[in-house]
């Protein structure tokens, strides 16, 4: 099913009243209460491609994204282990909603590492307001973008000011952002991060997300056409390569902890469909599927990778925690981190991949039926799972453990 391009989408709604978490507790039982909300819409909005404008606004006034905001400019300031839970929990939930305010993290944590005193000031002060962050994304290899890295998007100093022209894709959050960061390149050839407002003139969201998983996170196009750029808006990101620190590490952490929430969703729609629908096989000698000794045995082949990967995600968050409570991290902190963080992806893609192929495996010719619309989590697992290759995430592990090869700094490691 191909999406027909919006050219002029809705605008997020302005910020309403804003509950205010303060404890990481609190973040998690305001995960819970909107994952049971999301649940029970999910399947819905993803067979008709429902863009998530009212859950967005619920999560917004929940409080949630403001919870990695240091606790100086209003925020919770929660662990980076609750982070990765609350995303867990969210994601099992919602996968496509879940995965939208990704970014939103990721560009409070590059704030965190170059922001200035005033800029994060502003910024931060923003988001406990209940505004969101979404990211224009890389730019398409039929744009001319060689790499993932490479940016035509360019910032120029004019006789009228500065100005942004480009165009991105992958933008996940961007529809439903009242900030939209994007990474240009100024005049001196360095890469800097420009925080648009979404009420700039010349900057367009296209809603032209086709793909046949994660549905409705609306990952499409930005377009900025001459767009008026105040110099107190931009961060010099060329500054992370040379600085060791977390923003890359903390962004592969949440792209694990999607991956971890559609494989516990798929997981337990699988014990669900068999506990409840599957019939047992004519030569089990079993008057129920859930009796099967071999359907229990692959059940419990299931929950220990499910569970390997969870705890090795949660040591992940734990080591990260240490690292930032420590005065300095240094580069060998920041491969450590980039290193964890790549192990957790490793398995938290196996098992979504997994979960997710062997659910129909396990349940049963019925599973397959359009009305149970238990192929989202294939269709999500194998979208999602591909930021990024684990091909690259095995060679940098392989590369760190045998040769002591610091991993390259960036938002894919």
């Amino acid at each position: 099913m191909t999406a027909r391009p919006a050219l002029h989408p809705r605008l997020p709604s302005p910020p309403g009243p804003v509950t205010r978490i303060t404890t990481d507790t609190e973040a998690i039982a305001a995960a819970h209460r909107l994952a049971s909300d999301f649940a029970a819409g999910a399947s819905e909005r993803d067979r008709h491609r429902i863009l998530p404008w009212d859950e967005l606004d619920r999560w917004s006034a929940s409080g949630l994204g403001a919870i990695a905001v240091p606790r100086a400019y209003g925020g919770a300031q929660v662990s980076y282990s609750t982070l990765a839970e609350v995303f867990v929990i969210l994601n099992a939930a919602d996968s496509s909603l879940g995965q939208i305010p990704q970014n939103h993290f990721g560009l409070l944590g590059v704030l965190r590492e170059i922001g200035t005193e005033a800029q994060k000031r502003r910024f931060y002060g923003e988001v406990p307001a209940g505004r969101r962050l979404g990211n224009a994304g890389p730019e398409r290899k039929a744009d001319g973008a060689a790499t993932i890295l490479h940016s035509g998007t360019r910032l120029r100093a004019t006789e009228n000011g500065l100005r942004l022209t480009g165009k991105r894709f992958y933008s996940t959050g961007a529809l439903f952002a009242h900030r939209i960061p994007v990474r240009a390149i100024n005049d001196e050839g360095q890469a800097v991060q420009v925080w648009v407002p979404r009420e700039a003139p010349g900057l367009t969201v296209i809603d032209d997300w086709d793909a046949f998983g994660q549905r409705t996170t609306a990952s499409g196009t930005v377009v900025f056409d001459e767009v008026a750029v105040q110099a107190d808006d931009v961060l010099p990101v060329w500054q992370l390569a040379d600085r060791p620190g977390l923003f890359g590490p903390t962004s592969q952490l949440l792209q694990a902890s999607i991956d971890q929430g559609i494989a516990e969703a798929a997981v337990a729609d699988a014990k669900r469909f068999v506990r409840e629908r599957s019939r047992p096989w004519v030569d089990s000698g079993v008057e129920h599927a859930h009796d099967d000794p071999y359907l229990i045995a692959d059940i419990g082949r299931l929950q220990m990778d499910l569970h390997a990967a969870r705890e090795v995600l949660r040591e992940t968050g734990t080591l990260f925690d240490a690292l930032a409570a420590q005065a300095t991290i240094s580069a060998e902190d920041s491969a450590r981190a980039s290193v964890a963080v790549a192990e957790a992806k490793v398995l938290t893609t196996r098992i979504a991949l997994l979960a997710s192929e062997k659910l129909f495996e396990l349940a049963g010719s019925s599973a397959t039926r359009a009305a149970h619309n238990l192929d989202r989590h294939w269709r999500n697992a194998r979208v999602h799972t591909l930021h990024d290759p684990v091909r690259w995430k095995l060679h940098l592990i392989g590369n760190y453990r045998l040769n002591g090869k610091l991993p390259a700094r960036h938002s894919w490691n």
